[in-house]
């Protein structure tokens, strides 16, 4: 292993350094591989980031926090869970991020989604650290009174840890409005404070109007604006959709408002397909069914246009624009052939780090467009800021005008990217540089902390 105080002579070195530092946690090394691959010229060009060894510090979150859930399920049995959050860098802001419940994560799993955090907020333009957590807790098949027991469990060790100037969480995977408003009720209820802790709030007490929306309408706000920079559209093209939770769905609803034609969507049982495009009607049963029923997308087949297919990918027949929504490296090297065999011209990022390395490469390959998740899905945090401003200042914004600022966020991202991409206009590397450039100059003004 390379020795910390040494001078890394390449970006394997580092990599190699990193890797044994962190054993075993591979989503992590995953993206920090990517960002250190994009950002590796510039600790040449700008000797100051080597000296002050900035990107050794980037590698290493700020604080782990790591506690003990317990709580009571309906059958009166104790349960006992794992909570995390990880305050990766506060270097332009409070640490912000969301909070995801599933059995799938770990701690190189939010580490890896901080660490993405990282840049991606700081390419929003706004004051906003980076921060990730959640539990091991699965909220499917639980009851209303399960959640709201564990949310206000876990709720009573993290409330220690947040706040509106020191930590702001808010939804991810598996924590949508009903979780948030349970998780906010009891902060409040310890704290008794009622403050910005938390974003992705209701309507009643203090949300954003356009929030649940955000990141799938940003997705596909910059795949736009991507597609017109090449000099071609959305109009009138087949959109493939993984994923059928909040992101997906609100991603198809803007694509079809925006005269694309979405053919499928999937979870983890299957896909649902439509040759002709959903129409808004179908979103909206949709919408209804997941997001406030939460049902299953096979129950959605009504045969009127509508397939179930049973363990099937979205990622079949002919599309032009794919958009992964589902989870980290959901596309591996052969779906990315698939993708590429399907005809499809770029391929957008609306869930965090979806694509393996050999699936970028393939897509790279064959010339897609692709944009990382960091640049692509940054419409979520940026209008939970817009949120954090409405709370600070007591004040209402109206849906249209978040909306229009949503539109100028992933415009100026899209534009920092572009500046950054170097002469083959690289999404992944302008996206990279630009944030890190901005945390880094943030942390060297900011001395040894």
């Amino acid at each position: 292993m390379t020795d910390a105080n040494q001078d890394f002579q390449s970006c394997e070195d580092f990599l190699a350094w990193a890797e044994a530092r962190n054993p075993g946690e591979h989503e992590f090394h995953q993206a920090l591989c990517e960002i250190a691959h994009s950002v590796w010229p510039l600790l040449d060009d700008t000797p100051a980031y080597r000296d002050s060894r900035i990107l050794e510090r980037l590698s290493e979150p700020e604080r782990i926090v790591r506690f003990r859930v317990v709580w009571e399920d309906d059958n009166g049995a104790v349960q006992i869970n794992r909570g995390w959050r990880v305050q990766f860098s506060s270097a332009i802001g409070p640490y912000k991020g969301g909070l995801r419940f599933s059995s799938q994560v770990s701690t190189s799993v939010f580490k890896f989604l901080a660490l993405e955090q990282t840049l991606k907020n700081a390419l929003t333009g706004l004051p906003l650290g980076s921060a990730k957590g959640g539990a091991d807790f699965d909220p499917h098949g639980r009851s209303d009174s399960e959640i709201m027991r564990f949310c206000q469990a876990f709720m009573t060790e993290l409330c220690r840890h947040i706040g509106p100037a020191t930590d702001i969480a808010a939804g991810d995977i598996g924590v949508g409005p009903r979780e948030i408003g349970y998780l906010f009720g009891q902060y409040k209820r310890i704290r008794n404070r009622f403050d910005g802790a938390l974003t992705g709030k209701g309507l009643a007490f203090g949300g954003a109007p356009l929030r649940a929306e955000a990141t799938g309408y940003g997705l596909v706000h910059f795949a736009c604006i991507m597609a017109h920079a090449a000099d071609n559209t959305l109009e009138d093209r087949r959109v493939a959709i993984s994923g059928a939770g909040n992101v997906a769905l609100h991603a198809a609803e803007r694509a079809t408002a925006y005269g694309a034609k979405v053919v499928a969507l999937s979870d983890s049982r299957g896909a649902l397909l439509c040759d002709d495009g959903f129409d808004a009607e179908a979103i909206g049963r949709l919408k209804t069914l997941k997001l406030d029923d939460h049902g299953a997308l096979a129950d959605a087949a009504d045969g009127a246009g509508l397939r179930w297919c049973e363990n099937g990918s979205p990622w079949q027949g002919e599309f032009d624009v794919a958009l992964p929504c589902a989870t980290q490296n959901e596309i591996d090297a052969g779906t990315a052939d698939t993708i590429v065999a399907a005809g499809a011209f770029m391929l957008a990022e609306g869930a965090n780090m979806p694509c393996t390395p050999d699936a970028i490469a393939r897509l790279r390959e064959a010339g897609l467009l692709y944009a990382p998740g960091k640049a692509a899905n940054a419409g979520g945090v940026a209008v939970s800021g817009f949120e954090m401003r409405q709370n600070s200042a007591f004040a209402r914004t109206d849906r249209d005008t978040l909306d229009e600022q949503l539109k100028d966020v992933m415009a100026h991202i899209h534009d920092m990217c572009l500046e950054h991409a170097g002469q083959d206009n690289d999404y992944v590397t302008g996206a990279s540089r630009a944030g890190f450039r901005k945390v880094a100059d943030a942390m060297l003004a900011q001395g040894l902390v």
